[in-house]
């Protein structure tokens, strides 16, 4: 009885949260900018933050920003509301890093650690030691096992990091990959699974002190 309260009471906040953002849609479509800068207040910190791992460079981070919510604004008419409003900003971001990257070509920052599936399509959790440890050598040696991973997501196809990167660090679902990407959620797991391969092959060439 007490899980299907909580059940209840999370999906009734759910529901809250998605009318109050189908609101704040309507009005700035209906050119309320008071409105539209609430979206803006809303997203930006997420947006810049995943823009940012994605060119690797905070100047041209903060310039896509301000183009997904030019796009977004220009757009808006058009919203209809069959995707999140989130994902939807996802989706522009996105497509706008990508023509980045085709353009400049630019290495993108990236994140310490993963999770991996087993074969049962289990998730499991792969950690890298505590890089808060006081051991002045364990220190450097995490410091270098970072920067492989980190190399390692640089030599990643666009494709594969861009799932990665919304899947592992924004916590975007498999569904909502598939939405931003406008692929099968089958093409989601395939990416994923194959990008987070590729690091660990990298990552255990390092371990193994074999030269890349």
């Amino acid at each position: 009885m007490c899980s299907d309260t909580v059940s209840y009471t999370g999906r009734r906040i759910e529901l809250d949260a998605l009318s109050a953002e189908a609101q704040l849609v309507e009005r700035a479509q209906a050119q309320d900018e008071t409105a539209f800068e609430q979206i803006m207040n809303l997203y930006a910190d997420r947006l810049y933050s995943y823009i940012l791992r994605m060119v690797g460079n905070s100047s041209d981070a903060e310039d896509l920003l301000q183009e997904t919510f030019l796009r977004a604004y220009q757009g808006l008419p058009g919203f209809d509301g069959r995707a999140s409003l989130s994902t939807w900003l996802y989706r522009i971001a996105t497509n706008l890093c990508i023509d980045h990257q085709r353009r400049r070509a630019r290495r993108v920052q990236t994140v310490s650690y993963f999770a991996t599936e087993d074969d049962g399509g289990e998730t499991s959790e792969w950690e890298f030691p505590d890089l808060q440890t006081p051991d002045p050598m364990q220190s450097v040696l995490n410091r270098e096992l970072q920067q492989v991973v980190e190399h390692a997501i640089d030599l990643l196809s666009p494709k594969l990091r861009t799932v990665l990167l919304l899947y592992d660090v924004e916590n975007l679902s498999y569904e909502e990959i598939a939405c931003v990407l406008n692929i099968p959620i089958g093409t989601v797991k395939s990416r994923l699974n194959h990008a987070r391969g590729q690091i660990q092959k990298h990552v255990e060439v390092y371990l193994r002190g074999e030269s890349k």
